[in-house]
């Protein structure tokens, strides 16, 4: 092959699919890359919706925080309020709902914050992250999913960090660009 026909990022040129569901696809690509190796087994995990984060703040700056079943890792885990984007659904939108559902509150104010690749060399995978400002309480969580809700200060979360209680990907980080950034 000519460095004239080699591609400028790799190129699949072929797939073989492992798994498919509404959740999560698995792949096995062949994948010619632009110095010309060809990976004959790429594996990516393919994520048909992208996902969303709400660092969510009262007056005073305390953070709100779900106590999450994670099936995956058997543990219980303290994490933002977080979950898939709807077909048609804006992040900030997803957001608004999430929160509402994983928390009972609804939220005011909300900002777009970010967005990144949390596994850009395995998965497509896509996290946003807004800010929200509480707003009234209107219901409760679903039992199935949050185990407890809790406020903390800022003081708070950096103590969690430090001491491991927080461990979740998504909320670290979520809650650490928003220290670093904003200065919370």
């Amino acid at each position: 092959m000519s460095a004239g026909s080699l591609p400028e990022k790799p190129r699949r040129l072929a797939r073989r699919v492992v798994y498919r569901s509404p959740w999560v696809n698995l792949y096995v690509d062949r994948v010619l890359f632009p110095g010309g190796r060809i990976i004959e087994r790429h594996h990516l995990l393919d994520f048909e919706k992208e996902a969303v984060g709400a660092v969510v703040t009262d007056a005073r700056g305390n953070v709100l925080l779900v106590q999450a079943y994670r099936y995956t890792t058997d543990t219980l885990e303290w994490e933002i309020p977080a979950g898939g984007i709807d077909a048609g659904e804006t992040p900030l939108q997803a957001a608004r709902r999430e929160v509402e559902e994983e928390t009972g509150y609804r939220v005011g104010e909300c900002a777009y914050l970010f967005s990144y690749n949390p596994m850009n060399g395995i998965s497509n995978k896509v996290f946003h992250v807004a800010h929200c400002r509480v707003g009234e309480r209107i219901g409760s969580p679903d039992p199935n999913e949050i185990r407890s809700l809790r406020w903390a200060a800022p003081e708070e979360i950096r103590s969690m960090l430090r001491s491991g209680l927080l461990r979740d990907g998504f909320s670290l980080t979520a809650l650490l660009w928003y220290g670093a950034i904003l200065g919370s």
